[in-house]
């Protein structure tokens, strides 16, 4: 059973739930003279601590364009059907962007603080299960500090509840955050009544573990290019007994959530309040309950998708030629079988080279780039004459639809993918895309649990820290056991695998983990850390892309300043004592 999702508005959910839910009220629905004073009270806060996860991801029948997975649309795995600010250089210190996640991840900082302090003074729970609870929150908290100094670099360190008048400290250094994250991850790992691992099942799945410690630790010492530290942290993460799913494909589904793969999600269930956003930002009109399309694959993404044997995909070895046309004229190859006459005139005036087009043919010529590829990017990405299984028109009849370009209709049968965006033709995300007609009930609360660390992540990490420090052999085994999961071929199995140094291994792992990790919010900040991000999303002519590489919107760099988000200027008006970073004005 699911226990960490529920925040409840009601008060007299307090005496009526099972105490089996942890169940909760909103921190202001219980007087602070209050909370805590009782064992349910204890239970009913620490959920309210772990519902600060949530603070991203809407309520109600909204959704939020704050959950951290939809940063990815920000790298070159992912992008958005909108203009974002971000990449076309008009975004200022003044942006929601970074008001909402600064104030999000203080208002988790500010209910940890609140539990910390609290639980050892006033619950009367059994002191066992206070140690835990107090660990779970030194956790939690740590997080909240992980995801500030991610993005801003040197954040205010509060570690005692405060008032909005009190919140008037100086910004810590980048190094101190580190390092006050890592004291709170130690206490955890320390803490003897905090388990290794939860099994599937088990009543308290979905709470803080000391591998879950483990990974977010080594995590932090990989920004602190501490590469022995991380390596033995990961380590013992496997120690823990955590270990890679089997399936790749099936992985992200409902069954599966609780496999020892995952090492931290945020936990969603079906219901209003307390799920996922992800069935609406990332599926298609044509998914049951009508979604939106909101973040996209990008083309560079699915180029990056290995042939099954480890070689580089290459167009021209499918279709030779084909980088020696323009981007427009590449059009052609994506068309559908038996155009209209009018279809083919309005790609004509589009730039598309008609002479190349194959009215019976053509479907079946540009569907050779999908094949024989690494099984990741069927398992991740709907690619063009893929078929998917949703519903017809909005209605609960199953249909099986096919992603066509133009557009023209959906149907019972042999219908068309309908998207948000059918006057362009885009890759659409298949991962956390319910199929079917039953698994899903309303478009913005998916019950799929969101991934925040899963084992897939420590091996890789762990691979990058062992190559970092040299140990080329040991580094290429931890990948490889991502790409046998995968049903790819293994580093140093034939000539196109055969890793060449330190070097070349580096650019493998970097390649392997933005295959592995599409759509997981994991990208984009892997490319922050290795200081690419603006030769892979900003390279000359790039944007947000058609399939065939036609730019839709243009990015424009703004500068080398902005791998580091600004301090909101909404916090700098409110605390004089926050200084800005480099570049940003307020």
């Amino acid at each position: 059973m699911k226990r960490i999702y529920l925040y409840l508005s009601a008060i007299l959910l307090i005496v009526s739930c099972s105490s089996d839910l942890l169940d909760t009220t909103p921190y202001s629905a219980i007087s602070s003279q209050t909370m805590w004073t009782t064992d349910n009270l204890t239970d009913l806060g620490v959920t309210g601590v772990y519902a600060a996860l949530r603070l991203g991801t809407g309520s109600s029948s909204t959704t939020s364009p704050y959950e951290l997975y939809e940063t990815d649309r920000f790298g070159f795995t992912g992008q958005s059907r909108f203009d974002e600010s971000l990449l076309r250089g008009t975004i200022t210190a003044g942006d929601g962007l970074f008001s909402t996640m600064w104030q999000n991840f203080y208002e988790g900082i500010q209910r940890t603080n609140d539990a910390i302090k609290n639980i050892p003074l006033k619950s009367p729970s059994v002191a066992t299960k206070k140690a835990r609870y107090i660990a779970e929150c030194k956790f939690l908290r740590a997080y909240f500090y992980y995801r500030l100094n991610q993005l801003y670099k040197g954040v205010p360190i509060y570690l005692e509840p405060f008032t909005a008048e009190e919140a008037t400290k100086a910004r810590s250094t980048e190094d101190e955050v580190w390092n006050q994250i890592i004291t709170d991850l130690t206490d955890c790992i320390n803490e003897t009544n905090l388990p290794d691992r939860y099994v599937s099942g088990n009543a308290n799945y979905g709470h803080i573990t000391k591998g879950a410690a483990y990974a977010l630790r080594g995590k932090v010492y990989m920004y602190q290019k501490k590469w022995d530290l991380a390596a033995q942290d990961f380590s013992k993460v496997k120690d823990c007994g955590y270990s890679l799913f089997s399936n790749y494909k099936t992985l992200f589904t409902t069954a599966n959530e609780q496999c020892p793969e995952m090492i931290f999600s945020i936990q969603n269930i079906g219901q209003q309040d307390f799920g996922g956003s992800v069935q609406l930002y990332y599926g298609s009109r044509s998914a049951f309950t009508s979604d939106w399309n909101y973040f996209m694959p990008t083309p560079d993404l699915v180029d990056l998708y290995e042939n099954i044997d480890g070689s580089k995909f290459n167009w021209d070895d499918v279709i030779p030629g084909y980088s020696s046309l323009t981007v427009a004229e590449r059009e052609v190859y994506f068309l559908r079988d038996n155009l209209t006459t009018a279809e083919k005139n309005a790609a004509a005036l589009r730039g598309a080279k008609m002479s190349l087009y194959l009215p019976t043919g053509n479907e079946a010529r540009i569907l050779k780039a999908y094949q024989n590829r690494d099984p990741r990017l069927a398992a991740t990405v709907i690619t063009p004459y893929s078929t998917f299984t949703g519903a017809y028109n909005n209605t609960s009849t199953v249909a099986v639809a096919t992603l066509r370009w133009p557009y023209r209709s959906q149907a019972l049968t042999g219908g068309d993918i309908q998207t948000d965006t059918q006057n362009y033709f885009y890759y659409l995300y298949r991962k956390f895309v319910i199929e079917g007609v039953t698994d899903i009930l309303n478009r913005n609360y998916s019950p799929i649990d969101m991934p925040i660390i899963r084992y897939a992540d420590v091996l890789l990490l762990w691979a990058e820290a062992l190559n970092e420090q040299g140990f080329v052999p040991e580094a290429i085994s931890k990948v490889n056991e991502i790409r046998q999961r995968a049903g790819v071929a293994l580093l140093n199995s034939n000539a196109a695998t055969t890793v060449t140094g330190q070097a070349d291994l580096r650019v493998r792992i970097q390649n392997e983990r933005s295959v592995e990790f599409a759509g997981e919010g994991v990208n984009y900040f892997d490319q922050l850390r290795w200081k690419i991000w603006k030769d892979k999303v900003f390279y000359s002519g790039n944007g947000s892309k058609q399939i065939w590489g036609g730019v839709v919107s243009s990015y424009s760099f703004k500068g080398d300043y902005i791998y580091t988000w600004p301090i909101p200027a909404s916090e700098i008006q409110i605390n004089p004592n926050l200084t800005q970073n480099d570049g940003w004005i307020n």
